[in-house]
């Protein structure tokens, strides 16, 4: 009786045991299942109404490196009057954005125009690997083009950063506003989270650029 008893014992507590393992396994799959499948956080862009974006005060020359770049390179200062100024924002074209931003900032070596090529200021492809602040932005709009965005809406800026001096950056212009691409951070902000101050960027036609005011962006975000 007593033998019987402990085989009933031993079988009930393997069978406890095998229970025991699956709902362990069970609790386990439903917590790898929750963290596999987190919410999906929504773009900035996506967070906020559309018309942000800078307008323009006048005509401004732009830089004698931007006229020989143009000299050099006509096909990138030709702007085509039948494309979009503003580029239709969707989940794919800001991804192409984000990625094209952060994977040419991974690329090019940051360097100036004085090491790089001797000269105080010049306008080109860091085909090289090497390339300043505007350097940098011409190889996302090339970058950006060649994945169907409009050359129009891509517009080379210039900026007061936040020591105070001189930057280029690149403004993606947008029905929900406009967007900056910098070297100085890989996340794609608004021109009003930026810190910078805008003086002129390239015009939508032509050669032509536009004076922008000195406009302040009134929000400032840590660069990322």
């Amino acid at each position: 009786m007593c033998g019987n008893s402990l085989r009933i014992l031993a079988r009930c507590s393997r069978r406890l045991d095998r229970l025991l393992a699956s709902a362990s396994v069970a609790a386990a799959l439903s917590v790898m299942a929750g963290a596999a499948a987190p919410a999906l956080a929504l773009p900035q862009w996506a967070t906020r109404g559309s018309g942000d974006a800078l307008a323009s005060v006048g005509a401004a020359g732009p830089t004698p490196a931007w006229l020989a770049f143009c000299a050099q390179q006509p096909q990138e200062c030709a702007h085509n009057p039948s494309e979009p100024d503003t580029i239709v924002l969707d989940q794919s074209t800001w991804k192409t954005i984000v990625d094209v931003n952060e994977q040419v900032n991974k690329e090019i070596l940051p360097v100036t125009d004085q090491d790089h090529w001797g000269v105080a200021d010049r306008w080109d492809f860091p085909d090289d690997g090497l390339g300043d602040c505007e350097d940098i932005q011409l190889l996302k709009r090339r970058r950006l083009t060649q994945a169907g965005l409009p050359q129009r809406a891509l517009r080379m800026t210039v900026v007061i950063d936040e020591i105070g001096a001189g930057h280029a950056v690149m403004m993606v212009r947008t029905d929900r506003g406009d967007y900056i691409l910098d070297n100085k951070r890989n996340a794609v902000l608004s021109w009003q989270e930026t810190g910078y101050r805008y003086v002129k960027r390239e015009g939508s036609d032509s050669a032509a650029w536009v004076w922008l005011g000195n406009q302040a962006a009134p929000t400032v975000t840590a660069a990322k």
